[in-house]
């Protein structure tokens, strides 16, 4: 919706939302909150003379206020509201909301009210969810929050933090980045993740694919790790986090520059509670588009100094001029002998345009039609992420913090081949739906 079009649909829908409040109902579907006699489904329940407990509860948690005249006032669902989705995620700023129609949501309709700023038309995008519903969505929430200065202090929530906190993209590395394979600083990425797979037959670990920790519960990887030709292999059970050294049992020490060393305080394993690969991703089809999953853990990871992390995109790096230099990092294949690290490695890649990385795959055993749903990096010889490093982040450094613009697909056999790219899935054209799958 063009920016033009979008104010007249507002100044048309204004009289809708003026005097109303979103809310989420106990079962957690949008609502708005009206006075009772104005919701036909709980006036049904209330007027049920054979309501249960259950249905008194759900009155009494619908409770959203009072009328001027003191009649009760009640979240009420939609009356396009799903009962079996569940509709709650998180606005850019990390404060939870219901992803509902653009139209209905107070506080993007303020920020849409013209004069439009730049920082406001970015919010209203950065807010885009997915309700199946409504054909424009965002995760309706608070407004924009003011943030002065960076948090001291980042507590773990399931929520993506704002970047504004620098509670993502941060690490503790310092000094020149050495690239092209070489081992990280032991406390560089530390939002970098291995996941651990039970063998289907000898029910052994095993490490098949990384990921990025985007938030306290949440895990961004491909779907490639979760569905298909992996599971004959083994299952995915848990995610490793704050590893260094994948060989080492307990803390990982490197000596530093002036003596000592710097240990971590060792890997923390946590089982996964939740497997949610995109729905259009296809295991079986050669274009492999829609290669993205989470992971919700079962317990929240605790931050530190190695487990932290990344930043969620707020642009779209195919636009960003100039053009950037990317980063992959991992414990995958070193060269065609070595087929793995025992330490975390990294290397700088170099974006491709669309139009630049679509003759590498119009050959023969490498026929891909690829599309706005990937991006390219790489296609220097010697230098790519390989398949240990399925799932894990192709990382843009902004400056300030590191964002996760890209999760490994797939890309060249051998790896490393000059010339030809490999293709990442592109984060920033499925926050939508991240932002959709991310509950509290």
């Amino acid at each position: 919706m063009t920016r033009l079009l979008l104010v007249s649909a507002l100044i048309s829908y204004i009289c809708y939302v003026q005097g109303q409040s979103l809310c989420t109902t106990p079962n957690a579907q949008s609502g708005v909150c009206i006075a009772l006699k104005e919701c036909s489904s709980l006036i049904g329940i209330l007027t049920n003379a054979n309501r249960n407990e259950a249905d008194i509860k759900l009155l009494r948690d619908s409770l959203c206020g009072y009328t001027s005249t003191n009649s009760p006032m009640v979240c009420c669902p939609s009356l396009n509201s799903d009962p079996g989705v569940d509709l709650r995620c998180f606005t850019p700023h990390a404060q939870d909301g219901i992803c509902d129609d653009i139209l209905k949501c107070p506080a993007i309709v303020k920020l849409l009210s013209p004069p439009i700023t730049t920082e406001n038309l970015q919010f209203v995008r950065n807010s885009r969810c997915e309700n199946a519903n409504v054909q424009n969505s965002v995760c309706c929430g608070p407004g924009p929050t003011t943030v002065t200065a960076p948090s001291r202090a980042c507590a773990p929530t399931a929520a993506p933090p704002d970047p504004r906190t620098e509670c993502c993209g941060l690490d503790g590395s310092s000094g020149n980045k050495i690239f092209g394979g070489n081992a990280t600083a032991i406390d560089q990425y530390p939002w970098l993740t291995i996941i651990e797979y039970k063998g289907v037959r000898d029910e052994k670990i095993k490490l098949l694919c990384g990921g990025a920790l985007i938030s306290g519960k949440y895990v961004l990887t491909a779907a490639h790790c979760v569905l298909g030709p992996v599971l004959r292999i083994a299952e995915p059970k848990n995610v490793r986090l704050g590893d260094y050294n994948i060989n080492n049992d307990g803390p990982d020490c490197v000596d530093v520059e002036g003596g000592g060393q710097d240990c971590t305080e060792g890997a923390i394993v946590v089982p996964i509670e939740k497997i949610i690969p995109h729905r259009g991703y296809d295991p079986n089809s050669p274009l492999r588009r829609h290669d993205i999953a989470l992971l919700r853990l079962q317990t929240m990871a605790p931050y530190g100094d190695f487990i932290r992390p990344i930043c969620l995109p707020t642009a779209d790096v195919a636009m960003a001029d100039p053009r950037p230099l990317l980063y992959a990092a991992g414990w995958g294949a070193v060269s065609d002998q070595q087929s793995s690290s025992s330490v975390k490695l990294h290397v700088d890649l170099p974006f491709f345009t669309q139009t630049e990385c679509q003759p590498s795959y119009n050959v023969a055993k490498r026929k891909v039609e690829l599309w706005n749903g990937q991006i390219c990096a790489g296609g220097q010889k010697g230098k790519d992420s390989c398949k240990g490093d399925s799932g894990g982040p192709l990382m843009l450094d902004n400056g300030r913090l590191y964002e996760v613009v890209g999760v490994v697909s797939f890309g060249p056999t051998p790896c490393g081949m000059e010339n030809v790219p490999g293709v990442y899935t592109k984060v920033y054209e499925y926050m939508p739906w991240i932002r959709s799958q991310m509950k509290p």
